[in-house]
Protein backbone atom coordinates (compact mmCIF):
# COMPACT_ATOMS: atom_id res chain seq x y z
CA UNK A 1 0.00 0.00 0.00
CA UNK A 2 1.33 3.60 -0.77
CA UNK A 3 -0.64 5.35 2.02
CA UNK A 4 -2.88 3.82 4.75
CA UNK A 5 -6.45 3.89 3.86
CA UNK A 6 -8.99 6.46 5.78
CA UNK A 7 -10.90 5.13 8.21
CA UNK A 8 -14.29 6.48 10.18
CA UNK A 9 -12.49 5.48 13.50
CA UNK A 10 -8.74 5.38 13.09
CA UNK A 11 -6.15 7.80 12.78
CA UNK A 12 -2.64 7.60 12.51
CA UNK A 13 0.38 9.64 12.84
CA UNK A 14 1.97 11.33 9.94
CA UNK A 15 4.49 9.22 10.13
CA UNK A 16 3.25 5.87 11.17
CA UNK A 17 3.59 4.05 7.83
CA UNK A 18 7.29 5.18 6.91
CA UNK A 19 7.95 4.65 10.87
CA UNK A 20 6.92 1.26 11.20
CA UNK A 21 7.62 0.19 7.97
CA UNK A 22 11.28 1.00 8.46
CA UNK A 23 11.66 -0.32 12.13
CA UNK A 24 11.26 -3.82 10.66
CA UNK A 25 13.69 -2.50 7.67
CA UNK A 26 10.62 -2.68 5.18
CA UNK A 27 10.89 0.83 3.77
CA UNK A 28 11.93 -0.01 0.39
CA UNK A 29 8.19 -1.28 -1.51
CA UNK A 30 10.01 -3.97 -3.28
CA UNK A 31 11.21 -5.49 -0.36
CA UNK A 32 7.76 -5.58 1.13
CA UNK A 33 6.00 -6.67 -2.09
CA UNK A 34 8.27 -9.68 -2.35
CA UNK A 35 7.64 -10.51 1.50
CA UNK A 36 3.60 -10.57 0.77
CA UNK A 37 4.59 -12.09 -2.73
CA UNK A 38 6.43 -15.37 -0.17
CA UNK A 39 3.63 -15.62 2.27
CA UNK A 40 0.77 -15.99 -0.65
CA UNK A 41 3.25 -18.93 -2.13
CA UNK A 42 3.47 -20.12 1.09
CA UNK A 43 -0.75 -20.24 1.56
CA UNK A 44 -0.98 -22.38 -1.91
CA UNK A 45 1.08 -25.08 -0.55
CA UNK A 46 -0.26 -25.60 2.99
CA UNK A 47 -3.38 -28.07 2.37
CA UNK A 48 -4.92 -27.64 5.78
CA UNK A 49 -5.10 -24.29 5.67
CA UNK A 50 -8.44 -23.68 4.24
CA UNK A 51 -8.59 -19.58 3.15
CA UNK A 52 -5.62 -18.84 0.41
CA UNK A 53 -7.40 -15.60 -0.94
CA UNK A 54 -5.98 -12.89 1.30
CA UNK A 55 -5.70 -9.12 -0.07
CA UNK A 56 -2.18 -7.49 -0.03
CA UNK A 57 -3.28 -5.14 2.63
CA UNK A 58 -4.24 -7.92 4.91
CA UNK A 59 -1.06 -9.72 4.71
CA UNK A 60 1.18 -6.74 4.68
CA UNK A 61 -0.64 -5.90 8.56
CA UNK A 62 -0.13 -9.44 9.15
CA UNK A 63 4.13 -9.04 8.10
CA UNK A 64 3.87 -5.73 10.19
CA UNK A 65 2.63 -6.95 13.70
CA UNK A 66 5.15 -9.81 13.31
CA UNK A 67 8.13 -7.55 13.27
CA UNK A 68 8.96 -7.80 9.96
CA UNK A 69 9.47 -11.61 9.79
CA UNK A 70 7.89 -13.63 6.98
CA UNK A 71 8.32 -16.82 9.19
CA UNK A 72 6.70 -15.65 11.80
CA UNK A 73 3.83 -14.27 10.11
CA UNK A 74 3.38 -17.83 8.45
CA UNK A 75 2.90 -18.81 12.04
CA UNK A 76 0.60 -16.68 13.22
CA UNK A 77 -1.54 -17.06 9.91
CA UNK A 78 -1.64 -21.08 10.95
CA UNK A 79 -2.10 -20.17 14.34
CA UNK A 80 -5.17 -18.02 14.06
CA UNK A 81 -6.70 -20.39 11.96
CA UNK A 82 -6.21 -22.99 14.03
CA UNK A 83 -7.83 -21.35 16.92
CA UNK A 84 -10.91 -21.05 14.65
CA UNK A 85 -11.06 -24.40 14.28
CA UNK A 86 -10.27 -25.65 17.86
CA UNK A 87 -12.15 -22.76 19.42
CA UNK A 88 -15.11 -21.63 16.96
CA UNK A 89 -16.88 -20.27 20.18
CA UNK A 90 -14.76 -17.44 20.25
CA UNK A 91 -15.11 -16.73 16.52
CA UNK A 92 -19.18 -16.46 16.46
CA UNK A 93 -20.39 -13.05 15.13
CA UNK A 94 -22.85 -10.86 17.74
CA UNK A 95 -25.15 -9.48 15.64
CA UNK A 96 -26.42 -7.91 18.29
CA UNK A 97 -24.29 -5.69 20.00
CA UNK A 98 -26.00 -4.27 22.68
CA UNK A 99 -26.42 -7.02 25.30
CA UNK A 100 -26.85 -6.04 28.13
CA UNK A 101 -23.08 -7.24 28.82
CA UNK A 102 -21.74 -5.46 26.30
CA UNK A 103 -23.35 -2.21 27.44
CA UNK A 104 -22.02 -3.23 30.93
CA UNK A 105 -18.60 -3.28 29.71
CA UNK A 106 -18.11 -0.20 27.99
CA UNK A 107 -15.13 -0.23 25.35
CA UNK A 108 -14.11 2.43 23.16
CA UNK A 109 -10.60 3.10 21.25
CA UNK A 110 -9.88 6.69 21.06
CA UNK A 111 -8.84 7.44 17.36
CA UNK A 112 -5.42 8.90 17.92
CA UNK A 113 -2.38 6.70 18.56
CA UNK A 114 0.08 7.63 21.21
CA UNK A 115 3.31 9.17 19.37
CA UNK A 116 5.21 5.50 19.71
CA UNK A 117 2.71 4.24 17.04
CA UNK A 118 0.53 1.83 19.72
CA UNK A 119 -3.26 2.16 19.91
CA UNK A 120 -5.21 2.27 22.67
CA UNK A 121 -8.46 0.68 24.32
CA UNK A 122 -10.14 1.40 27.15
CA UNK A 123 -13.11 -1.05 28.95
CA UNK A 124 -15.05 0.19 31.94
CA UNK A 125 -16.82 -2.24 33.88
CA UNK A 126 -19.80 -1.15 35.01
CA UNK A 127 -21.15 -4.63 36.01
CA UNK A 128 -22.81 -4.61 39.24
CA UNK A 129 -23.83 -8.79 38.15
CA UNK A 130 -22.51 -10.89 35.42
CA UNK A 131 -25.08 -13.78 34.53
CA UNK A 132 -23.95 -16.16 32.47
CA UNK A 133 -20.26 -15.62 32.32
CA UNK A 134 -18.28 -13.68 29.82
CA UNK A 135 -18.04 -15.26 26.47
CA UNK A 136 -20.22 -12.66 25.16
CA UNK A 137 -17.44 -9.86 26.26
CA UNK A 138 -14.89 -12.35 24.58
CA UNK A 139 -16.50 -12.74 21.28
CA UNK A 140 -16.80 -9.02 20.82
CA UNK A 141 -13.06 -8.87 21.80
CA UNK A 142 -12.16 -11.31 19.54
CA UNK A 143 -14.35 -9.12 16.56
CA UNK A 144 -12.17 -5.82 17.76
CA UNK A 145 -9.26 -7.76 17.38
CA UNK A 146 -10.03 -8.79 13.57
CA UNK A 147 -11.23 -5.80 12.70
CA UNK A 148 -8.00 -4.09 13.68
CA UNK A 149 -5.56 -6.67 11.85
CA UNK A 150 -7.66 -5.65 8.66
CA UNK A 151 -7.80 -2.09 9.38
CA UNK A 152 -5.08 -1.06 11.97
CA UNK A 153 -1.25 0.08 11.28
CA UNK A 154 -0.10 -0.03 14.47
CA UNK A 155 2.99 -1.41 17.07
CA UNK A 156 1.03 -2.58 19.26
CA UNK A 157 -2.12 -1.67 22.02
CA UNK A 158 -1.60 -0.20 25.41
CA UNK A 159 -5.04 -1.92 27.05
CA UNK A 160 -6.95 -0.30 30.32
CA UNK A 161 -9.72 -1.69 32.46
CA UNK A 162 -11.25 0.73 34.63
CA UNK A 163 -12.76 -0.72 37.74
CA UNK A 164 -13.88 1.84 39.91
CA UNK A 165 -17.76 1.48 39.24
CA UNK A 166 -17.28 -2.69 38.71
CA UNK A 167 -18.40 -4.98 41.34
CA UNK A 168 -15.19 -6.74 41.31
CA UNK A 169 -16.21 -9.75 43.26
CA UNK A 170 -18.65 -10.81 40.59
CA UNK A 171 -16.39 -10.39 37.76
CA UNK A 172 -13.54 -13.08 39.94
CA UNK A 173 -16.73 -14.97 40.18
CA UNK A 174 -17.30 -14.73 36.38
CA UNK A 175 -13.24 -15.24 35.07
CA UNK A 176 -12.73 -18.66 33.91
CA UNK A 177 -8.86 -19.37 33.85
CA UNK A 178 -8.77 -21.53 30.98
CA UNK A 179 -11.17 -19.14 28.99
CA UNK A 180 -8.90 -16.61 29.74
CA UNK A 181 -5.85 -18.16 28.87
CA UNK A 182 -7.91 -19.31 25.22
CA UNK A 183 -8.49 -15.56 24.36
CA UNK A 184 -5.52 -13.91 25.27
CA UNK A 185 -3.79 -17.14 23.36
CA UNK A 186 -6.41 -15.85 20.19
CA UNK A 187 -5.75 -12.13 20.62
CA UNK A 188 -1.55 -12.25 21.11
CA UNK A 189 -0.89 -15.52 19.53
CA UNK A 190 -3.15 -15.67 17.05
CA UNK A 191 -3.47 -11.99 16.02
CA UNK A 192 0.24 -11.43 16.83
CA UNK A 193 -1.00 -8.42 19.10
CA UNK A 194 1.89 -6.83 20.92
CA UNK A 195 1.01 -5.39 24.25
CA UNK A 196 2.70 -2.66 25.41
CA UNK A 197 0.93 -2.11 28.82
CA UNK A 198 -1.51 -3.46 31.40
CA UNK A 199 -3.70 -1.15 32.82
CA UNK A 200 -6.17 -1.30 35.89
CA UNK A 201 -8.04 2.02 37.37
CA UNK A 202 -9.42 0.88 40.85
CA UNK A 203 -8.84 1.44 44.57
CA UNK A 204 -10.41 -2.14 45.84
CA UNK A 205 -8.10 -4.38 47.47
CA UNK A 206 -10.04 -7.75 45.29
CA UNK A 207 -7.64 -5.99 42.11
CA UNK A 208 -5.14 -8.47 43.84
CA UNK A 209 -6.73 -11.95 42.79
CA UNK A 210 -7.62 -10.10 39.20
CA UNK A 211 -4.00 -9.21 39.01
CA UNK A 212 -3.21 -12.27 40.16
CA UNK A 213 -5.53 -14.62 37.18
CA UNK A 214 -4.56 -12.28 34.46
CA UNK A 215 -0.78 -13.21 35.80
CA UNK A 216 -1.59 -17.13 35.72
CA UNK A 217 -3.19 -16.67 32.04
CA UNK A 218 -0.21 -14.36 30.73
CA UNK A 219 3.37 -15.06 30.03
CA UNK A 220 5.95 -13.35 32.21
CA UNK A 221 6.72 -10.89 29.84
CA UNK A 222 3.95 -9.71 29.44
CA UNK A 223 2.67 -9.53 33.10
CA UNK A 224 5.49 -7.75 34.06
CA UNK A 225 3.71 -4.74 32.29
CA UNK A 226 0.70 -4.81 34.41
CA UNK A 227 0.14 -1.54 36.54
CA UNK A 228 -2.34 -0.48 38.85
CA UNK A 229 -3.53 2.72 38.95
CA UNK A 230 -5.81 4.65 41.97
CA UNK A 231 -7.26 7.25 39.63
CA UNK A 232 -6.45 8.54 35.96
CA UNK A 233 -3.92 11.15 37.01
CA UNK A 234 -1.15 8.06 37.52
CA UNK A 235 -2.76 6.73 34.16
CA UNK A 236 -1.59 9.67 32.55
CA UNK A 237 2.47 9.08 33.46
CA UNK A 238 2.10 6.17 30.94
CA UNK A 239 0.02 7.14 28.36
CA UNK A 240 -0.38 11.05 26.86
CA UNK A 241 -3.29 12.71 28.33
CA UNK A 242 -4.37 14.38 25.40
CA UNK A 243 -5.25 10.97 23.46
CA UNK A 244 -7.52 9.76 25.81
CA UNK A 245 -11.31 9.99 26.23
CA UNK A 246 -12.58 13.13 27.80
CA UNK A 247 -13.95 11.72 30.98
CA UNK A 248 -10.52 10.37 31.85
CA UNK A 249 -8.77 14.02 30.90
CA UNK A 250 -8.10 13.63 27.62
CA UNK A 251 -9.51 15.86 24.88
CA UNK A 252 -10.92 12.38 22.34
CA UNK A 253 -14.52 11.95 22.70
CA UNK A 254 -16.24 10.28 25.90
CA UNK A 255 -15.74 6.86 26.18
CA UNK A 256 -19.60 6.02 25.85
CA UNK A 257 -18.95 7.90 22.10
CA UNK A 258 -16.30 5.98 20.92
CA UNK A 259 -18.32 2.74 22.23
CA UNK A 260 -20.96 3.69 20.23
CA UNK A 261 -18.98 4.62 17.18
CA UNK A 262 -16.96 1.19 17.57
CA UNK A 263 -20.50 -0.53 17.58
CA UNK A 264 -21.35 1.34 14.64
CA UNK A 265 -18.32 -0.22 12.70
CA UNK A 266 -18.46 -3.80 13.87
CA UNK A 267 -22.16 -4.09 13.54
CA UNK A 268 -21.83 -2.43 9.83
CA UNK A 269 -22.92 -4.38 6.99
CA UNK A 270 -19.56 -4.81 5.03
CA UNK A 271 -17.82 -5.86 7.87
CA UNK A 272 -19.90 -8.53 9.24
CA UNK A 273 -19.66 -10.13 5.95
CA UNK A 274 -16.35 -9.90 6.28
CA UNK A 275 -15.93 -11.62 9.86
CA UNK A 276 -18.05 -14.39 8.45
CA UNK A 277 -16.31 -14.60 5.14
CA UNK A 278 -13.15 -14.88 7.52
CA UNK A 279 -14.71 -17.71 9.77
CA UNK A 280 -13.78 -20.02 6.54
CA UNK A 281 -10.29 -18.97 7.35
CA UNK A 282 -9.91 -21.96 9.50
CA UNK A 283 -7.60 -25.62 9.07
CA UNK A 284 -9.02 -28.68 7.63
CA UNK A 285 -6.50 -31.06 9.96
CA UNK A 286 -7.15 -34.20 8.14
CA UNK A 287 -4.56 -32.30 5.66
CA UNK A 288 -2.34 -31.09 8.69
CA UNK A 289 0.55 -33.97 9.01
CA UNK A 290 0.86 -35.82 12.96
CA UNK A 291 3.87 -33.76 13.87
CA UNK A 292 2.85 -30.51 12.56
CA UNK A 293 -0.48 -30.91 14.66
CA UNK A 294 1.54 -31.77 17.90
CA UNK A 295 4.43 -28.59 17.00
CA UNK A 296 1.26 -26.18 16.87
CA UNK A 297 -1.26 -27.53 19.16
CA UNK A 298 0.21 -29.17 21.96
CA UNK A 299 0.70 -27.06 25.14
CA UNK A 300 -2.60 -24.44 23.77
CA UNK A 301 -4.96 -23.52 26.33
CA UNK A 302 -7.37 -25.87 27.18
CA UNK A 303 -7.72 -29.94 26.39
CA UNK A 304 -6.29 -29.62 22.65
CA UNK A 305 -3.39 -32.52 22.96
CA UNK A 306 -2.97 -35.57 21.05
CA UNK A 307 -0.84 -38.77 22.75
CA UNK A 308 1.23 -40.64 20.56
CA UNK A 309 1.25 -44.11 21.79
CA UNK A 310 3.65 -47.26 20.78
Amino acid sequence: MESIPFNPILEYNSDTLLFIRKLYDLDKLERMEEAITILKDWLKKEDHIVKKNYSSNYLERVIIISKGSVERAKAKLDKIATFRTLLPQYFEPLNDLEKPLLNDLVTGIPSKMTPDHYRVIITNNKAKKIDGGLMDFYRYLIMIAEYMQCNDYLNGVEVIFDYRDANLIELIKALNLVEMQQVLAIVMEGYGMRIKGIHFITTSKAIDTVVYLFKSALNKKVAERIHVHNNVDTLHKHIPKDILPSDYGGQAKSLLELSDDLKAELSSENYLKHYKEMQKACTNENYRRDDKFNEQCVGMPGSFRQLSVD
